[in-house]
């Protein structure tokens, strides 16, 4: 593992829990910075709280980023807790329902939008106004190579990642004489909790997936952890509204 210094930085990370989450969090403790996971589901949190504390201590809070209202105080509880958050991992997200467009239910195109796309906005919306005062922040969003190409058999996951990459280029843009970076991840099939379910859920369309990238293997979590790393650090100082690929060589452009 190289070395990233994130002495002295506070982050959250978003599903935080398992997965590219908890690759994340475990890269930043691993980097110096304080860090708090959040989620939904509070015994996995409190299981990846336990794992993680062999690094250093961290904090976690069950909250679903889907509701406003909710992200606003647990925003508030964060930075009274940690004294400031300038690192902000926005990875919550679900791929639910995967099938033709005109089969989807109501509801899983409004879960899929809510937590995939209008979490990232409620994250954002707490988080920008405190780095901005100080001068300096790091948000990383987490989109997905279904926001480039458009994944079939899941328009409302693959619309609300790209819909992740358009605010992140508009956010960048806003903030970028503030000291501010917003940049992005496009991962394409990783190795993580939500990947597997729907592998289980939908092997071909899953396998297809696979079949399109050059790397012929699914991304591997502490992949990912690394390039949020140098995202999340000083060295990222000239680039922002970027979206990277994660993608085995799949995406050329």
């Amino acid at each position: 593992m190289n070395s990233i210094d994130l002495h002295g930085h506070a982050a959250v990370v978003t599903g935080g829990g398992s997965g590219i989450g908890l690759a994340c969090a475990r890269r930043f403790l691993q980097s110096g910075a304080q860090v708090e996971i959040w989620g939904r589901d509070a015994a996995k949190l409190a299981a990846a709280a336990e794992e993680l504390s062999a690094i250093a201590p961290v904090t976690w809070r069950a909250v679903d980023v889907a509701d406003h209202d909710a992200v606003q105080q647990a925003a508030h509880e964060a930075q009274a807790a940690m004294g400031h958050v300038d690192i902000l991992l926005n990875n919550a997200g679900v791929a639910l329902e995967v099938c033709p467009m005109t089969e989807m239910s109501l509801d899983a195109w409004h879960q899929n939008i809510a937590i995939n796309l209008n979490g990232v906005f409620y994250g954002c919306r707490a988080f920008v106004p405190g780095m901005v005062s100080r001068g300096w922040g790091r948000i990383v969003n987490v989109s997905s190579m279904a926001g480039k190409d458009g994944n079939a058999m899941q328009s409302a996951y693959s619309a609300a990642k790209g819909g992740v990459i358009a605010f992140t280029k508009s956010l960048g843009k806003e903030l970028a004489t503030t000291g501010v970076t917003v940049n992005a991840l496009a991962p394409t099939l990783f190795e993580t909790p939500l990947a597997l379910a729907t592998m289980a859920n939908a092997p071909a369309a899953m396998q297809a997936v696979i079949d399109k990238i050059p790397m012929r293997r699914m991304g591997r979590s502490d992949e990912a952890a690394a390039m949020a790393a140098w995202l999340a650090s000083d060295d990222c100082s000239f680039t922002t509204g970027f979206t990277f690929d994660l993608s085995g060589g799949r995406a050329t452009y």
